[in-house]
């Protein structure tokens, strides 16, 4: 489409007059002149919203929100055009199927030693091992080989060495989506561990004596402490409500030598409001200082960092200053529970503060530990109440640390604009799928497609 005008948020009346195109993959715009010819590409797996707004003299307004937060208004002269490109792109930007994702069209330009080397660059095995693991006190455990007592979570998982096949299966079968405890990170210099698990289907009254054998083995692994500290990711009430749905949290009665503690992170539903409440602040045209903070304070975003920020402290300093293993759950374990295990692992351990361990650590907690990428970042269309920040939340905390630390790490905020980005641009499969065990299949349906 020719002589569409890009609009400038900043100043408004240096419109750039260019064309624009449509790939199967990105909306393009070049700009008309000759000394400058700049391109602006937006992936359609960045594009959030589309808003085709009421037309004026000069043309038909195009407004396109996107994942990483980027606003690009278009001012296209025909309405019918303006019509075509809004239609394509709300088909486009929406996929229905894995193979309509961009990394199935996408072709880097390397030779196959190059790739190779990329796929090569994360090694979990060697992670463990640098933890210093297995050890007389943890075992890896083949429990889950296939993916046969919890889908969600990787084929290997490290479990402390008294806890039998049996104790974790009885264990699984009593935590939600059967996420049952497991070794998320070992502080080698105390013995100390962080676990991570779902909630347990207690209600009021259940009890089952394999979790509460499996607890005690996360104990006994860490000769330094008599008891665990249980963290319920969740506020007080929300794990109460569970609790009427035959969920909710430990009993302290039976369970022995825990302490329970709750952080108070809000779910999913919150998270979601609480961004869209910041984003429509930092959109409001020249605001005063005041309603910029106002409105910054009313929609509650700083408050969630700080609870995931003070989450992960009290971990950190329950590990290393009191030498006590922690066990961290919320709901299911696969959103607050990898915010607060990471923000910790990062805390404890300067290996995750440089660039190969940081991508390390998103590789353990957040993708091979089940997190939902698909539902959670609208890869593909589905339902939108599944649709929240939480990657982004955590990316958030590591900023808020670098703004206060910045010589404890490697990178520098330019490399989590990139993570962020390619969480959203669906570019490679590291950000695909929900799980481990999606992942997987998706790759050989792939390749027996070739």
């Amino acid at each position: 489409v020719e002589n569409v005008r890009l609009v400038d948020r900043v100043s408004p009346k240096k419109a750039a007059l260019g064309t624009l195109y449509l790939t199967a993959t990105h909306v393009i715009f070049v700009e008309n002149s000759p000394d400058t010819r700049k391109e602006t590409w937006i992936l359609h797996s960045q594009i959030s919203t589309i808003e085709k707004q009421a037309t004026t003299a000069t043309g038909c307004p195009l407004l396109i929100r996107c994942k990483n937060f980027q606003i690009i208004q278009l001012i296209i002269p025909q309405e019918r055009d303006c019509h075509d490109v809004y239609i394509s792109l709300i088909r486009l930007a929406r996929p229905v199927k894995y193979e309509e994702l961009y990394c199935f069209s996408f072709n880097p330009m390397l030779d196959k030693e190059e790739r190779e080397q990329g796929w090569v660059l994360i090694d979990l095995s060697e992670e463990y091992k640098r933890m210093g693991l297995p050890n007389h006190h943890w075992q890896l455990s083949d429990v889950n080989r296939d993916y046969r007592v919890c889908d969600s979570y990787p084929t290997e998982l490290y479990v402390p060495k008294s806890a039998t096949a049996h104790i974790i299966v009885g264990s699984s079968k009593f935590r939600s989506r059967r996420r049952f405890p497991v070794l998320s990170y070992y502080y080698k210099d105390n013995h100390a561990s962080i676990c991570r698990s779902s909630q347990p289907l207690s209600g009021f009254s259940a009890r089952c004596l394999e979790d509460e054998q499996m607890l005690q083995a996360i104990r006994k692994a860490n000769p330094g402490s008599d008891f665990v500290y249980v963290v319920d990711t969740r506020p007080k009430l929300n794990a109460m409500a569970n609790r009427a749905a035959g969920k909710g949290y430990e009993n302290e009665d039976n369970y022995s030598n825990i302490k329970f503690q709750f952080i108070g992170i809000e779910n999913i539903h919150v998270m979601r409001n609480s961004l869209q409440k910041m984003l429509e602040v930092c959109e409001l045209k020249s605001p005063s200082m005041s309603d910029f903070l106002w409105g910054l304070e009313n929609s509650g975003w700083l408050r969630h960092i700080k609870a995931i920020m003070d989450a992960g402290i009290f971990i950190a300093k329950a590990v290393s200053e009191e030498g006590a293993s922690v066990l961290v759950h919320c709901s299911d374990g696969w959103d607050r529970t990898a915010q607060v295990c990471s923000v910790a692992s990062l805390l404890l351990d300067p290996h995750y503060r440089t660039l190969k361990g940081f991508m390390v650590l998103i590789e353990k907690d957040w993708i091979s530990f089940g997190h939902k990428f698909n539902h959670r970042y609208g890869n593909l269309d589905g339902d939108p109440k599944e649709i929240s920040p939480v990657i982004d939340q955590f990316i958030e905390c590591v900023w808020q640390l670098m703004e206060q630390f910045p010589c404890a790490f490697e990178f520098n905020e330019r490399f989590l604009i990139h993570i962020q980005h390619h969480i959203y641009s669906c570019q490679f499969g590291n950000f695909l799928c929900n799980s481990q065990k999606e992942r997987r299949e998706l790759n050989s349906n792939f390749l027996k497609s070739k």
